[in-house]
């Protein structure tokens, strides 16, 4: 058998377990006649125990030695567990190669060292976790961000013998990931009943279990934690209180603007309906002036600690879906009716995923329709699939697919691509790749789950249902400006227009980051639009005389 682990990652593994504190066992459970996988599993975990005495591998017939089985609480194969001074509850079900060697990799680590990175305020809120918790992790082996969901619930099973950690390879198991409805990874099973997608920050993480477990105690948990993580600073925000400035999204530029305008001195509020933005679907950032790599979620949950050091009010979980003035002060509407007020806004709701918005998508959101084939695509081994759009992200979509679905269908409005022709060329020459141009999508198909599109070309004479699994959407992002639009005039594709210090057309108005119309859409851009934006607002509200701050405009630059 060929070795999996070529000799250079072998003597950077070395250097790794060179590390290790203390003796880890990695115990595989096999059926050789009925899993094919098996034997590439116990290839790959001898191969890594022969690079230190610390680990030691040990091989059982899920059968066979039947009592091991079910004292391991192994119901299907293979079946990995990493055990070191007690069974820790830590489990791998599948291949662990691709992304997940990584997981493997953190929880020899873990085990081996006795310490998990848990802040030390949740490490006690997990273990006093009484009731029994099975989390099951899916994933695909071609996901960045599920080691991260990995490791957090296999660090919560670790400080609590009350918790189970599976990782569990969704294409290793399709009757597992159908049961589950596993349209996208990383999704995370809670006592087999409830569940949550996304690599989610330890805190969040904990706070979807509470909310399974103990849904009576999610409210007073959710307070407690936020608290600790930002050292008490942080303030609901109050319907009835005028606030100084008010801060629409939770992204980059919106957290940089609520630091700035607080150091001012403002009173601010910050409204947002989730926090991160679009750099929580980035797996690996390594463009940001003095953190050469971190991923999406490490940096929002950084950016945020940072901003909630300082009593900012927010209200998290909401939408806002209308601004309007009234004299001297704006009046900002949310989708589930309560109406926040401002003598200032700094507008940075960003961009989304551009959607269709013919019958059946919000039905079939998340539940047939995707975005992110890299992650995705092993979930529709041997299924039909289509991919809507004409650029480089539809055909690397399609051709991230190429090796797992059995018909692609590559769906366009224009008869032309954007795309790269070599791209464009590798993905024709595909034999599981057919063409549907000029067509453009009329409806989404099915009762209970996504069947098929209804196709029709743009001068309505063809016409076709096209049978098909799955639809990844690659027709780029739009900015979330719909608030705006009756307000101040949007740029043709729907872009707030700004000047030098961000000013918007409306007096009083601001706005930052990628919902703008500045050219470069980047991380870093976005921050220093933030500060810039909050720092014209406090000029704006000072001259006006509409603060109480009196912190002085120079001190704003520093």
């Amino acid at each position: 058998m060929a070795e999996i682990i070529d000799e250079k990652v072998k003597a950077e593994l070395k250097l790794i377990l060179a590390n290790l504190k203390s003796p880890v066992r990695l115990l595989l459970f096999t059926q050789k006649s009925a899993c094919p996988t098996c034997d590439r599993q116990e290839g790959l975990l001898r191969e890594l125990c022969a690079l230190t005495d610390l680990l030691k591998l040990e091989v059982h017939d899920l059968v066979l030695d039947g009592d091991t089985s079910l004292n391991y609480k192994i119901d299907k194969t293979p079946a990995t567990a990493v055990v070191g001074a007690r069974d820790y509850g830590i489990r791998f079900y599948g291949f662990t190669g691709g992304y997940e060697f990584t997981s493997l990799l953190e929880a020899i680590i873990m085990v081996s060292s006795g310490q998990t990175n848990l802040p030390p305020q949740l490490e006690e809120l997990v273990k006093k976790i009484k009731e029994p918790v099975h989390l099951q992790v899916m994933v695909t082996l071609t996901c960045p961000y599920c080691p991260e969901m990995v490791h957090v619930a296999q660090e919560f099973a670790f400080v609590n013998e009350h918790i189970r950690a599976d990782m569990v390879e969704a294409s290793e198991f399709p009757e597992l990931a159908r049961k589950h409805q596993v349209n996208g990874v990383p999704k995370t099973i809670i006592n087999g009943a409830s569940s949550f997608e996304g690599a989610m920050p330890a805190p969040a993480a904990y706070l979807e279990i509470i909310k399974a477990i103990a849904p009576e105690q999610y409210n007073t948990l959710q307070e407690e934690l936020r608290g600790i993580q930002a050292a008490g600073k942080i303030k609901k925000a109050e319907e009835r209180h005028v606030y100084e400035l008010a801060i629409v999204g939770g992204g980059p530029a919106a957290m940089s603007a609520a630091i700035y305008a607080e150091r001012k001195g403002l009173d601010v509020a910050l409204i947002a309906k989730k926090m991160g933005g679009q750099i929580t679907y980035t797996a690996g950032i390594e463009n940001y002036l003095g953190l050469p790599k971190m991923s999406g979620v490490e940096m929002t949950e950084a950016f945020r600690g940072h901003m909630e050091r300082h009593p900012v009010a927010e209200a998290v979980g909401s939408r806002v879906t209308k601004i309007e003035k009234s004299g001297m002060e704006f009046v900002l509407f949310t989708e589930e009716g309560k109406q926040f007020k401002a003598l200032a806004v700094v507008y940075c709701a960003g961009k989304e995923y551009r959607r269709l918005d013919v019958p059946g998508e919000e039905r079939f959101m998340g539940k047939g329709i995707a975005f992110c084939a890299t992650c995705d695509a092993p979930l529709y081994k041997g299924k039909r699939v289509a991919v809507v759009g004409g650029g480089n992200s539809a055909f690397t979509s399609a051709r991230d697919l190429l090796g797992f679905a059995s018909e692609i269908h590559l769906v366009h409005r224009r008869p032309d691509f954007r795309a790269d022709a070599a791209l464009v060329q590798e993905v024709r020459s595909a034999p599981n790749v057919t063409f549907h141009t000029p067509m453009e999508v009329q409806e989404y198909l099915g009762a209970d789950r996504l069947t098929g599109l209804r196709l029709e070309s743009p001068d309505g004479k063809e016409k076709l249902d096209l049978a098909v699994d799955g639809v990844f959407l690659e027709i780029g992002l739009t900015p979330n400006s719909a608030p705006l639009k009756n307000f101040i005039q949007l740029n043709p594709v729907g872009e707030v227009p700004v000047d030098r210090a961000q000013n918007t057309a409306e007096k009083g108005l601001f706005a930052a980051g990628d919902v703008t119309d500045t050219e470069e859409k980047q991380i870093s851009i976005a921050v220093g639009q933030g500060a810039l934006a909050a720092l014209s607002a406090y000029k704006y509200l000072a001259d006006n005389k509409l603060t109480k701050s009196k912190v002085g405009l120079k001190e704003a630059w520093q």
